[in-house]
């Protein structure tokens, strides 16, 4: 008798599960229905619920906030690129390149003080946690690549400007490219890198010496600049970087940082105090219509938007707590003088022709 109970009960626990299942079932198949307006989208809800639950009459999904996500209709962004008469899409994506050079010149519109001769030193991480592939392919081979795209702008924008390139991994620091203004130089020294592979920890003690012994003999009439595109968490220095920070402020060396992973305290730290106390991100900074100092990107996209924005030369900013803007200095050009003399002179060719 038992047993037979026991599978009275199991029987009607099954039968209850039915039903239950049975009735969302039959309640969920009430409040969605297709819609046979468009034969060539796919099945679609076009109706909601107010927010007690009750049904508030079926409304048109493509109506702008009436209804959900899945509502909503469908865009098809492959229409934008039009193909040329030879059916190439080499002028679609040309006309893309100058839209988004155009939109970043147009952003910086505020009348600044810049400087015409810049000298800056771009410091890779080539350390293990490149290897991370959360960027196509890899954050290695991205950061060559638009690294590579940088250098051909940067020239693009500042001529007369000279640059070279660092890179930092096994906790040290190695020259890429010297200091010079010919980008085919920088630009082979980074296609060598491809073959290489991220290794190693990264230290921003022993970069940041090498970059400001780079810049020590640059004269004080150009700017100093270091843009770091820092990758990893953590950085391994065998002394006080703080102390490498006050010589940074002394040399008036400034710093910009690209993160690809998260904000870190200490480049932070590093952008205020080498750019006059200015720590603000190049999101806030596109309010005021200037460069920011750091950036941390959100996807590869984002990542070449920071990188590019570099390529515009930093504004002159005033001493703290004065009034009066860094002195700006004066070169010594090279124009002759015109001078009228009163009686008349032999010039040197005399003697060799008599």
């Amino acid at each position: 008798m038992e047993r037979f109970r026991v599978l009275d009960v199991i029987a009607f626990v099954s039968l209850l599960e039915f039903c239950l299942i049975l009735f969302f079932y039959m309640a969920a198949d009430s409040d969605y229905h297709t819609s046979d307006s468009d034969p060539d989208a796919p099945s679609r809800s076009t109706s909601r619920r107010n927010a007690n639950g009750n049904n508030a009459g079926h409304v048109n999904g493509s109506t702008a906030g009436a209804g959900y996500s899945w509502e909503d209709e469908y865009k098809r962004s492959w229409d934008v690129v039009q193909e040329d008469s030879s059916g190439s899409l080499a002028k679609a994506v040309e006309g893309l390149v100058t839209s988004s050079k155009r939109r970043r010149l147009l952003k910086d519109t505020t009348p600044l003080q810049r400087g015409i001769i810049r000298h800056l030193i771009l410091i890779l991480d080539l350390s293990s946690a490149m290897a991370e592939k959360d960027m196509r392919p890899t954050r290695y081979q991205l950061t060559i690549t638009y690294s590579i795209d940088f250098i051909n702008e940067y020239f693009e924008q500042n001529p007369i400007s000279q640059l070279g390139v660092l890179g930092m991994k096994d906790g040290k620091c190695s020259r890429v490219s010297d200091l010079s203004g010919n980008p085919h130089d920088h630009i082979l020294a980074l296609q060598k890198l491809r073959t290489g592979e991220p290794s190693g920890d990264v230290s921003l003690l022993n970069s940041l010496s090498l970059a400001r012994a780079c810049l020590h003999h640059v004269p004080t009439h150009s700017t100093r600049e270091i843009l770091l595109i820092f990758g990893s968490l953590v950085s391994s220095d065998p002394g006080d970087i703080h102390l490498t920070i006050k010589d940074l402020v002394t040399d008036n060396i400034k710093v910009r940082v690209v993160g690809l992973s998260a904000q870190v305290a200490i480049c932070r730290e590093i952008c205020r105090k080498t750019n006059n106390g200015d720590d603000r991100s190049f999101t806030q900074r596109v309010i005021v219509n200037d460069i920011g100092m750091y950036g941390v990107c959100l996807n590869e996209l984002h990542f070449k938007d920071l990188l590019l924005e570099t390529t515009i030369p930093p504004a002159e900013q005033k001493l703290q707590g004065s009034k009066k803007s860094n002195g700006t200095s004066l070169i010594m050009m090279g124009f002759p003088f015109r001078i009228i003399e009163s009686s008349g002179s032999l010039c040197a060719w005399y003697v060799l022709l008599h």
